[in-house]
């Protein structure tokens, strides 16, 4: 079991009693994050306008490597960054047709960035969208699958893990080959990324995805990024100034070129200190020789401790929307109850950090936990009762 308590001090000395399990939705920064976000002040307190050369060069540089490591990926340069993945779905949503109404095969369980987006869209009818049962998880794909083969479609749109009830869709392989040659495949990957083993070897020319450095990647905000494979969605419409650096396609005369690579998802000027602690923690990963793997099982470790001892505090493994016998599960878990909000709010109040959407109360376990830290959790559900 691992035991990186020492590398959060920061995070966890900031308030001894709270006991954060959320990491799926605000992981703790491990303390390297600290000295990158001071270095990010020191680079434009010395260079200004000047630093862009070393944030644009070999800052960015080495967070595409890090990507493209984590997700095997080919090539880092198909690898784009922006604040956050809302500036990607509209980039994306920009490269749709626009000579008739596009059309777009989704789940009804995808996070409100996307959903939220496309829905507006749908209201006004400039999107015709067609949403396939996220429950129960294991028949999503296939549902995803069929739908795809039997229809015209301008987009595909799912998670690797459902926000709403942490099951883990695998064998994407199935649904890109249904996609055809014709309609993009963007997968959201955040609760999959540094949460569970990620190989997109096999799909990297074919599919967009899409993660972020908030929660697993322990890097908060404004460290987002989206693999773009080569020859798809080449010039999105909602464009910004960075994407015109080496802009080479070949556009028309007074047309807007583009690169050819991830840049041609750029957007404009943006704060860089989230690149600057997203280097920083993956390379601290990598210097403790901590892997994905290790991290997915230490965390489905701690998960079973956690069922385990659920006798007298009131909550019942019987609720949980994807039961531990389950191996396509990501890093939390999440209990459907009627009540989820209060129940939110009474550990809230007995200082458990969790969070609930609709009737799922979300608990998550990340790098910081060891098993003393559920101990802890489950001695003071017990209180509550």
């Amino acid at each position: 079991m691992l035991d990186l308590r020492a590398h959060f001090s920061l995070f966890l000395g900031a308030d001894p009693e709270r006991l954060h399990f959320a990491a799926h939705s605000h992981h703790p920064w491990p303390d390297a994050t600290r000295e990158a976000q001071l270095a990010a002040w020191d680079l434009a307190a010395r260079r200004m306008d000047a630093k862009w050369g070393e944030v644009l060069g070999p800052l960015w540089a080495r967070c595409q490597g890090h990507v493209a490591r984590h997700l095997n990926l080919p090539d880092p340069a198909t690898v784009a960054f922006a604040p956050n993945t809302h500036e990607f779905v509209v980039r994306l949503l920009s490269c749709l047709p626009r000579h008739r109404t596009p059309r777009v095969l989704t789940t009804d369980g995808e996070f409100h960035s996307f959903a939220r987006q496309v829905a507006r869209l749908e209201e006004d009818g400039l999107l015709s969208i067609r949403r396939i049962p996220s429950e129960p998880g294991a028949d999503c794909l296939p549902r995803l699958i069929e739908a795809a083969r039997a229809e015209r479609f301008d987009l595909i749109w799912t998670s690797a893990v459902f926000f709403g009830t942490g099951f883990a869709l695998d064998g994407f392989e199935a649904l890109a080959e249904a996609a055809g040659d014709e309609a993009p495949l963007a997968i959201d990957g955040y609760h999959a990324f540094l949460a569970r083993p990620v190989d997109l070897s096999a799909i990297a020319s074919r599919a967009f995805w899409l993660a972020g450095g908030y929660k697993y990647a322990m890097a908060g905000e404004g460290a987002c990024f989206l693999h773009c494979p080569p020859g798809w969605a080449e010039r999105p419409r909602a464009t910004g100034w960075f994407a015109g650096f080496g802009a080479l396609s070949e556009a028309p005369q007074g047309a807007v070129p583009y690169p050819h690579d991830g840049r041609r998802f750029l957007g404009a000027t943006f704060d860089p200190s989230g690149l600057f602690r997203f280097d920083a923690t993956m390379r601290w990963l990598q210097e403790a020789g901590v892997t994905v793997a290790q991290i997915h099982a230490h965390a489905h470790a701690l998960q079973e401790r956690f069922v385990a001892g659920l006798a007298g505090t009131g909550l019942d493994a019987g609720r949980l929307v994807v039961p531990l016998g389950e191996r396509r599960r990501g890093n939390f878990l999440a209990f459907d109850l009627p009540d989820a909000a209060a129940w939110q709010a009474r550990l809230a109040a007995a200082r458990i950090v969790t969070d609930h959407r609709g009737s799922r109360l979300r608990f998550g376990f990340g790098l910081h936990h060891t098993e003393e830290e559920v101990e802890r959790l489950l001695e003071r559900l017990r209180g509550l009762r």
